[in-house]
């Protein structure tokens, strides 16, 4: 098993950054890629960044490419999603997640989560 946990939420005004960290332990040999995804009260959780377990490989949803970076730190085991000119409807609870099969966007495909972090963006 591995255990992923988040840090870096918190509470930001329309425009500002957030930086989150995403702390990977245990079986991060079986890791293939990881993503953030993120869940809005009565939404459904959505992905919004991915990257593989080399780095060497990114992807983005729509709704935030050209804002947020992800990245990772191998020597760390760390996952970092930099979020910059955020908006309200950022506004959510971000989760890590790491997978075991290629980078994919859906949550089913990942296989270990860590508890989320809220984002909470002040118009």
């Amino acid at each position: 098993q591995a255990q992923l946990v988040e840090s870096g939420g918190g509470l930001v005004q329309a425009g500002g950054s957030l930086r989150l960290s995403c702390a990977a332990s245990g079986r991060t040999f079986s890791i293939s890629a990881m993503g953030w995804f993120r869940q809005a009260p009565g939404k459904e959780r959505e992905f919004v960044a991915g990257v593989t377990w080399s780095g060497g490989h990114t992807y983005y949803a729509g709704s935030v490419k050209g804002r947020h970076t992800i990245s990772r730190d191998g020597a760390k085991n760390t996952v970092y999603l930099q979020m910059n000119s955020l908006a309200p409807e950022d506004t959510a609870v971000y989760y890590c997640a790491a997978g075991l099969r290629p980078l994919t966007t859906t949550p089913m495909d990942y296989a270990y989560w860590g508890q989320g972090t809220q984002v909470t963006v002040s118009s």
